[in-house]
């Protein structure tokens, strides 16, 4: 694959991490890192769940993809937080 495929690809992983940081308000705790995986991670999930619909960046259907990061940040913040507790 080329190599500004997968730069645009983490690009837009960041960016949809980003965006499902802050729908979840989560985001503030959140690392560039950690974004780049939530949205790659919530990229697969939503579009494995939702399909691929919409717009696509990167490879990445958008709308399914937030949602699929939504998910993914959400369940992760809520098992840091039951670790810290």
């Amino acid at each position: 694959m080329d190599t500004m495929f997968w730069i645009w690809t983490l690009i837009v992983g960041a960016v949809i991490g980003a965006i499902a940081g802050a729908i979840t308000n989560n985001g503030h705790s959140m690392g560039w890192i950690s974004n780049i995986l939530a949205g790659l991670a919530g990229s697969a999930l939503g579009q494995g769940l939702f399909g691929s619909w919409g717009p696509s960046l990167g490879g990445m259907a958008v709308v399914p993809s937030v949602l699929g990061a939504v998910i993914v940040v959400a369940i992760v913040s809520f098992i840091v937080m039951k670790v810290r507790a």
